[in-house]
């Protein structure tokens, strides 16, 4: 005789601390899971009822009593279904990272995290007290197991689910995006198929949340390691996917698999699903860009537009003494072809008063990179008027390069709520910039191929100051991603000497990284709350 158990899965998109929007959105889902698929049990990512990652909110007790109550409420009103949710448990003066089960009303099964994260972006422990027991409950006769998100990285927690005679296990995830995480998920759950021989149901969530975004990829390993199911990247969506039991095991009846997305139409599709959630969540009506006709402020320009649409974004060109032709033209063309506001304003007049004030403290000094710096500075107040008038956010265009070397002016460009591209080094803006090309022109050619140059000073180009960036971002990527020696960055290569300056620049600007504007994570590493470098250290290279 065959069992069958439809599962729901739920990729949805959640905010932290929004509990009551989030338990509206749960209910709703759970509803069209049984009215509309039929399904005996919806899924939904951990921490769904108060969003991931909740942080210190944890230990507020207004969230306390508001998670409590979405609880009971998500219980008593979903009916009909079997409902799988993540949430806060708190106990005593512990908290645990729990999920639960529940059906008209009744609760079937509940569940604590076993294994905590502590590395790069995560610090659980700091947060929950860590589950020791397995959890197994039966539904239409197929027993399945539970597990939140790391428990599924080691063997120990889903072969203790086995033991107590799951049939399946269902994973629920916060796991946030990265170019290389869906590789690793899946590496991950099919050595745990591999060890256990049941089959596991992953949900994970889709959506941006500070630094971080989330890019789903629920997916189905049968027993036998296969991919059954893939849910299309950085897409909500309710899927789904039926467990058939029989006296063999769990077969699973679908073969719908969405292709893994090439790496810049992942990063970009991250940029895009993180900066219209930076925005939207914060409740801003629109951003306004510093527009220079360079290829960094015309990724992010484009990348706003897809985000939010032409409508919610303002472009401001603000050109100087030594802005081109080139550059205002290109600038102008781009805001013309997507259709935002443009605007143009010089920064002449405020650049000559602050230097006219500046004068008899000036007086006898030779022009040098304080004279560039405000320039800058002229453009962060301008831009910065007018955040402040319109109520749109400002959003920077650094990247990742310069913000690891310091070539960016504090309270200049710098200056702004958030910086979409501030995880991707140069040469990756580059390849960003053509493949949102490929999907209609927006970025005028010139842009790419014209050399790199902040226009500060006359006939100024980046090399100026950096090396090239074919030989900068490696020498940065093996340094910050991979912690390597300057021996070790030496013997790939690049010249020794090169390779101490870049990592003393990186090792002298950290006091500017710690106030520059939050930006979206793409990388293994990205500046912010998995980089925590001092500001005052005695450190030199190379060592």
């Amino acid at each position: 005789m065959t069992s069958t158990v439809k599962v729901a899965l739920a990729q949805i998109d959640l905010a932290v601390g929004a509990v009551s929007a989030n338990t509206r959105k749960i209910i709703d889902y759970a509803q069209r899971a049984r009215d509309e698929l039929q399904a005996d049990l919806v899924v939904f990512p951990e921490l769904s009822v108060c969003g991931y990652p909740p942080e210190d909110l944890l230990f507020h007790a207004g969230l306390r009593h508001r998670t409590e109550q979405a609880v009971a409420e998500i219980r008593d009103t979903v009916q009909g279904i079997a409902v799988l949710i993540g949430f806060p448990e708190y106990v005593d003066d512990r908290i645990y990272n729990s999920c639960g089960v529940f059906a008209d009303g009744k609760q079937l099964c509940g569940y604590r995290k076993q294994l905590l994260p502590n590395y790069r972006v995560f610090d659980e422990v700091r947060y929950f007290t860590a589950g020791a027991d397995a959890a197994v409950f039966r539904l239409n006769g197929v027993r399945i197991g539970l597990v939140i998100c790391e428990d599924a990285w080691r063997p120990e927690p889903i072969a203790a689910a086995r033991t107590a005679g799951a049939e399946c296990v269902v994973s629920i995830n916060g796991s946030p995006y990265d170019v290389d995480a869906q590789r690793r998920r899946e590496a991950r759950l099919r050595a745990r198929v591999d060890e256990s021989s049941v089959p596991v149901v992953y949900v994970n969530t889709v959506g941006g949340q500070d630094e971080l975004v989330f890019d789903g990829g629920s997916m189905v390993i049968d027993a036998q390691g296969e991919i059954r199911f893939r849910a299309p990247a950085f897409e909500e969506g309710l899927h789904r996917v039926d467990l058939e039991a029989s006296a063999t095991g769990i077969d699973i009846a679908t073969s719908v698999v969405a292709d893994h997305l090439p790496l810049e139409q992942s990063v970009y599709q991250a940029l895009v699903a993180g900066t219209r959630d930076y925005v939207d969540k914060h409740g801003f009506p629109g951003v306004v860009i510093g527009l220079s006709g360079g290829i960094d402020s015309a990724l992010v320009l484009a990348v706003a537009c897809d985000a939010l649409g032409p409508e919610r974004v303002r472009a401001v060109m603000m050109p100087f003494r030594y802005t081109s032709t080139m550059s205002q033209e290109d600038a102008a063309k781009q805001a013309a072809t997507l259709g935002v506001q443009y605007d143009v304003i010089p920064i002449e007049p405020i650049y000559a008063a602050t230097v006219q004030q500046l004068a008899p403290i000036f007086e006898g000094r030779e022009e040098d990179v304080t004279e560039e710096n405000i320039q800058a500075r002229s453009r962060g107040l301008l831009l910065m008027a007018i955040s402040n008038k319109t109520g749109r956010m400002l959003l920077t265009t650094g990247n990742k390069s310069e913000m690891a070397v310091g070539y960016a002016t504090l309270y200049g460009d710098m200056a702004g709520g958030f910086a979409p591209i501030k995880d991707c080094p140069k040469t990756l803006v580059y390849r960003l910039a053509r493949y949102r090309n490929t999907l209609g022109e927006v970025i005028p050619e010139r842009v790419i191929t014209r050399e790199p140059s902040a226009e500060l000073r006359a006939e100024q180009k980046d090399s100026d100051s950096l090396p090239d960036y074919d030989v900068l971002d490696p020498i940065l990527s093996a340094f910050i991603e991979e912690d390597l020696s300057v021996d070790a960055i030496e013997q790939r290569g690049f010249d020794r000497d090169t390779v101490i300056r870049v990592l003393e620049m990186v090792r002298r600007n950290e006091y500017k990284r710690r106030q520059a504007p939050p930006g979206i994570r793409i990388s293994s590493r990205a500046f912010g709350r998995d980089w925590r470098y001092p500001i005052t250290s005695g450190y030199r290279f190379p060592g």
